[in-house]
């Protein structure tokens, strides 16, 4: 990619915690983040933020009467916007956000659907705090950013689409910077059903209940995780950068039904092969994948790696064992994990899985997230 863009800050939060220092500690550890407990009357696995995360969410409501209203899905962008800027120099005031979500407003959507239900009417609140544009423009207002600021969703692989939308703004000259990212609080009992009609859901509380990356597996094991992240990025090459996106792809392919993905991954084929470009593949030394722990899934990225690399294949890994499937901030989750393995030069398995290949270096990690629709997006990040 031609004048590369760099990542000059990245704010996280998710069950593995909010600040570098404590999610780099946990990724380290063979330690995953799952409970089982009762959302809405459904009793479930999923990973839920820590309670310190919790408490900060609820002083949000009360530090400006503004948020009380607001859905979780905003309020998790917002910490996860002030963990990136909170220590680093602040983002320039017209930069412009996008920050995506999957499912939205998912908590205040039911809740003002199910007060309509039984008596009728609606709350003055419910169309202004249940649209997807909140989450970007309730950022901007805390931040006080001035620059353009919009949502959007496009299912799983929504926060790694918000990064090629940011790209294509600066790459434009309409934008000197972005913040870009996906948000996501999904864990209620409506969502968790929705997933395990689907026949895709973990059931058991295991050592490893999502076994992401276990090739052997006989039953799906996706589980849920609620989770925000943001990526400010600026064009060029900056002191300050924490790693340099090198190429971008993107690719969808032809359905057989809502939800399905080709046997060898055809979309993720071609975004990573788009996202490599004239590179040559020896010096791809890592893949963080989507892999969300379903057996079709997984086997479909694993396929689409070795049509790709052929027969010398880069380290692959995936987090989804650790923290579950936060739908569009997954994949921010993911490329934090890659820069955390950049910065520190220190690849980070999956403990069970059978790929426990470690590069010979690790200077260029691709990232892959693909979602519902059969759209792929795959980002190559390197050091600066």
């Amino acid at each position: 990619m031609k004048d590369p863009i760099s990542i000059t800050s990245i704010g996280v939060i998710s069950p593995m915690g909010a600040t570098s220092e404590e999610i780099w500690n946990n990724y380290r550890s063979d330690r995953h983040f799952f409970t089982e407990n009762d959302f809405d009357g459904v009793s479930s696995l999923a990973a839920s933020l820590p309670a310190d995360i919790k408490v900060k969410v609820e002083n949000l409501r009360g530090e400006n009467s503004k948020y009380r209203y607001l859905d979780n899905s905003v309020l998790y962008a917002i910490l996860a916007a002030r963990e990136a800027f909170g220590h680093r120099e602040m983002p320039n005031r017209s930069s412009g956000i996008n920050i995506g979500s999957s499912r939205g407003a998912t908590g205040l959507f039911e809740k003002y659907h199910s007060e309509f239900l039984k008596t009728g009417r609606s709350s003055t609140y419910t169309s202004p705090s249940t649209t997807l544009g909140n989450i970007s423009s309730w950022v901007a207002q805390d931040l006080q950013l001035e620059g353009p600021e919009f949502s959007h969703s496009v299912t799983c692989s929504t926060g790694m689409h918000a990064i090629l939308n940011a790209v294509a703004w600066i790459k434009s000259g309409m934008a000197d910077g972005f913040l870009a990212g996906g948000s996501e609080a999904p864990l209620t009992g409506f969502t968790l059903s929705q997933m395990k009609a689907m026949k895709i859901y973990a059931s058991q509380l295991t050592d490893f209940p999502c076994k992401s990356l276990e090739m052997n597996k006989s039953e799906n094991t996706m589980i849920l995780g609620e989770a925000a992240g943001i990526v400010g990025l600026e064009k060029g090459v900056k002191d300050k950068s924490l790693a340099i996106i090198k190429g971008i792809g993107y690719a969808n392919e032809k359905l057989k039904h809502g939800a399905s993905l080709s046997k060898n991954g055809k979309c993720l084929q071609k975004s990573m092969k788009m996202a490599v470009g004239e590179l040559d593949l020896n010096e791809i030394d890592a893949v963080v994948m989507h892999a969300p722990g379903t057996i079709g899934g997984d086997m479909a990225e694993v396929n689409a790696i070795k049509k790709v690399f052929s027969t010398k294949l880069p380290a692959m890994t995936s987090n989804k064992w650790k923290t579950g499937h936060s739908f569009a901030a997954s994949g921010i989750l993911s490329l934090q994990m890659a820069v955390m393995m950049l910065r520190n030069q220190e690849f980070l398995p999956v403990p069970f899985s059978e790929f426990q290949q470690q590069p010979d270096k690790i200077e260029n990690i691709l990232v892959n997230s693909v979602g519902f629709g059969g759209n792929a997006v795959s980002i190559l990040v390197g050091r600066n």
